[in-house]
């Protein structure tokens, strides 16, 4: 296989593009003492932005009316409850993942 130089330096940009927004603000703000309230407020996001992910896989426009898909929302119930229970964001994505894989295979 052989690799353009003109896609190899696309991907390169890319990469490069993508990384500095997600690095920047942590190598900015890692130095500073943040307002409680300001630490507060941050806590909420990875909440906020997992809750939108997960309604957004679920919840489905059909034509003008909004369904659930039920596959999606069987392999969630058991990713939630192993989130309380564990509490762990590393086994709760594992079998996040085996469930769905497994409501794919099946259904």
């Amino acid at each position: 296989m052989r690799i353009e130089l003109s896609i190899l330096l696309i991907i390169l940009g890319c990469a490069l593009v993508t990384f500095i927004p997600r690095v920047i603000p942590f190598l900015v703000v890692r130095n500073m003492n943040l307002p409680e309230i300001v630490l507060k407020w941050l806590s909420f996001i990875p909440i906020c932005i997992f809750t939108a992910l997960v309604v957004n896989s679920f919840i489905t426009k059909d034509h003008s009316y909004l369904s659930i898909d039920w596959r999606v929302l069987t392999a969630i119930i058991p990713t939630l409850i192993i989130a309380l229970w564990t509490k762990s964001l590393s086994v709760t994505v594992i079998v996040g993942i085996v469930c769905m894989a497994t409501v794919r295979t099946i259904l």
